[in-house]
């Protein structure tokens, strides 16, 4: 028999314990708020836009994508589809990363293209002179989760809004074949078919929308500033989307692991 006044004891400290817990669950995006205030100054100095350079053109500078800095900190990695396949050079065309700096200001700087992974849309670009930049960190061998929280920084339409450094942040949605088998072989096209032939190759979905610019950008882990992924749009809606004649907002990440190996290849 329960004791008199047990029972309302129990239920007041049941309505207790959830009360707890929608508190801490309310104050997570407070402090993912406050990691990422901490982080983006030691985030933002590795960001580059990647581009190509011609001093007799207008612009001089013409933005191709996002590309933020790895390793020794003299390697820059961003996707391939960022990277052109050649540079005018008998026209002084040159390609390069620029460094932002305040008031709309940046450094541009030389590089070359050292590797290249087509299969993932991964490339690694190096520093020509100068000093070296502050590299991001890699995360290691540990699981991405779905509904984990993620953030990204780069150049969403720089070459309208300018060369600063915008942070967008959210969740990982899902964890999804890049490549879906369709129904009607009139929908298939060589990417997808190349995609659905080997193993599968799987990629993060995000909630967060990134832009036409954000190519390349690095996905972290808001609390430790670990690199998690590459944002990638071109490549992957080019094979998860390609039956879609309004492509979706929804946004892609190629994951971490896949960088690893193309850095270990130039290492």
């Amino acid at each position: 028999m329960t004791a008199p006044g047990a029972k309302s004891l129990w239920s007041r400290r049941r309505i207790l314990r959830a009360g707890c817990a929608v508190a801490a669950a309310l104050s997570l995006p407070g402090q993912a708020a406050a990691d990422l205030v901490r982080l983006l100054p030691q985030i933002k100095p590795s960001i580059v836009a990647v581009g190509t350079y011609q001093r007799t053109r207008s612009p001089a500078f013409r933005f191709l994508g996002t590309g933020f800095a790895v390793a020794d900190g003299r390697l820059v990695a961003t996707n391939a589809h960022v990277v052109p396949e050649s540079v005018a050079s008998d026209q002084m065309e040159m390609l390069v990363v620029v460094s932002p700096g305040e008031e709309q200001t940046g450094m541009v700087r030389q590089v070359l293209r050292v590797a290249n992974d087509r299969g993932h849309d991964l490339a690694l670009l190096r520093l020509q002179g100068g000093p070296p930049l502050p590299p991001l960190s890699l995360a290691g061998a540990e699981r991405v989760h779905e509904g984990q929280a993620v953030a990204f920084t780069g150049f969403p339409i720089g070459n309208v809004l300018g060369m600063t450094p915008v942070t967008h942040r959210g969740i990982v949605a899902a964890i999804t074949p890049i490549g879906i088998p369709q129904a009607n072989s009139r929908d298939l096209n060589p990417a997808l078919v190349r995609r659905l032939s080997g193993e599968v190759f799987r990629v993060y979905q995000l909630d967060a929308t990134a832009y036409p610019g954000n190519s390349g950008s690095p996905l972290y882990d808001p609390e430790t500033g670990d690199v998690i992924g590459v944002m990638n749009m071109v490549f992957v809606k080019s094979t998860k989307e390609s039956v879609l004649t309004d492509p979706s907002g929804i946004s892609y990440a190629i994951p971490v692991e896949h960088l690893r190996k193309l850095l270990a290849s130039v290492q």
